[in-house]
């Protein structure tokens, strides 16, 4: 017999508490009609999800009483979902609920099918958050790929396929992206997936230095080549002898420069400044920018064969705009790591800042997350980030012009099902409940659209 979930209700109305233990046969229901009753049963049957009428003895036209509660369940019991019900006061209510840990509110009379939703959602995040703490304890979320990179987006996983498998070839590989979108983490999964992992990753970021100093930082020099050369120093390419250098914004290499790289790649071999002995450096070579090298090529500020050298995979990464569901997956992961370093009161997200990340459209992708959360967690005064705390108060996305209504629809379709799959790790069931379709309704969408599982 499969034991089944548990789900707690702290209700004093006799006459609700049966009709609520009636209406949700699929679950163990235990029953609580105060404060004490709820924490003994707590205790005693550690439940998922609890909902909870703010309105206790002895304050039953109040809400201090069912305040007081919530606090000390989410004390004791801080990843169980409290869903707050409420007749007093509703909005007030709602935001106070909300900002102190509650999982979702409701306002009375109760609505028993809708309520019955909000339940079977809580149950579902609970499970998907228990997994995730699980594989993380392992030392192996699913959500993260490439040692570092953490995703469930199709697109993103597909970037990530492909450099696993150009990792062991060792090409040059040519990372195009906007500003933010993590060039710099996938060039170290290209090297941590290489036979090169056991040598040095070195970076060098060719838009920060001076243009009369970037030959010194990548070829090195002999002492006395220049004033202030008082001994001979390596350059980043012989730093990275056995194993790879990242030329982070290569596009803003200057033209005399890209010649004596192009003469590297070709020879593999490099004059430091100041020197006459060609030193043979066994490197890789790994690149990335945000420019149209193209458009460079053809007005002549980049060579062309400078480009096929360094280009002999291309990847495109996409911005985090274009990952559905992953702004949530990793607004989660900073907040756990910046909550930890500098505001442990912060334990999540509420609903209106997990829809804000997803309608959000990152003009400065992962970076521009990073910094929000950082800030938010800084600066937070209840237990849940808020859209307002992350300074998300409209849509900055594109307005993209469509044909007619079908294209639209069909945009929105495709958008909901990708952030629904990301948000279940790609569970098809578990989308479908939050799409509120049958399973057999969204594998037909999904083949429509030609969406992967």
């Amino acid at each position: 017999m499969i034991d089944k979930p548990k789900l707690l209700i702290v209700e004093d109305d006799e006459g609700l508490q049966r009709q609520l233990r009636w209406a949700y046969e699929d679950y163990e229901v235990i029953v609580a009609g105060d404060r004490a009753a709820a924490i003994d049963m707590l205790r005693a049957h550690e439940p998922a999800v609890a909902t909870l009428d703010l309105g206790l003895p002895p304050d039953p036209d109040g809400t201090s009483e069912g305040f007081a509660t919530l606090e000390a369940m989410l004390r004791l019991k801080p990843d169980m979902k409290v869903i707050v019900a409420s007749g007093h006061g509703a909005r007030e209510s709602a935001l106070r609920a909300i900002a102190s840990g509650a999982y979702d509110f409701y306002q009375k009379p109760v609505d028993i099918d809708e309520l019955g939703l909000i339940v079977g959602r809580a149950f579902h995040l609970h499970a998907i958050e228990a997994e995730n703490r699980r594989l993380a304890e392992a030392g192996a979320g699913n959500a993260t790929v490439l040692g570092g990179m953490i995703t469930a987006a199709p697109e993103m996983l597909k970037v990530a396929r492909t450099i696993e498998r150009v990792a062991n070839a060792d090409v040059s590989v040519m990372l195009l992206g906007a500003s933010g979108t993590g060039k710099e983490l996938l060039a170290r999964g290209v090297h941590q997936s290489s036979r090169r992992r056991g040598g040095a990753f070195v970076a060098i970021n060719c838009a920060a230095i001076p243009e009369n100093l970037l030959e010194a930082e990548l070829f090195g020099y002999e002492k006395g080549a220049f004033t202030g050369a008082v001994k001979t120093t390596e350059g980043k390419i012989e730093l990275a002898e056995g194993g790879t250098l990242f030329l982070d914004e290569v596009g803003d290499i200057p033209l005399p420069l890209q010649v004596k790289l192009l003469r590297f790649l070709q020879e593999r071999t490099i004059e430091r400044i100041g020197g006459r002995k060609p030193i043979a450096v066994d490197t890789r070579i790994v690149c990335a920018t945000h420019q149209d090298l193209d458009a460079m090529i053809a007005a002549g500020t980049f060579r062309e064969d400078l480009y096929y050298r360094l280009a002999e995979i291309v990847v495109r990464i996409p911005s985090l705009a274009e990952r559905p569901g992953d702004a949530a997956l990793l607004a989660k992961h900073f907040l756990a790591r910046f909550a930890r370093e500098m505001n442990p009161a912060v334990k999540g997200l509420a609903p209106d800042a997990l829809a804000a990340l997803d309608a959000w459209g990152w003009p400065g992708n992962v970076r521009e997350l990073e910094n929000r959360m950082k800030r938010a967690v800084i600066m937070a005064d209840g237990k849940l980030l808020t859209a307002a705390d992350l300074d998300l108060v409209g849509d900055e996305g594109e307005e993209v012009e469509l044909i007619n209504l079908k294209a639209a629809r069909e945009r929105a379709d495709r958008r909901a099902i990708r952030q629904a799959m990301a948000r279940t790790e790609g569970n098809v069931s578990g989308a479908a409940k939050l799409l509120g379709i049958s399973r057999p309704t969204l594998y037909d969408l999904m083949k429509q659209y030609e969406l992967n599982a």
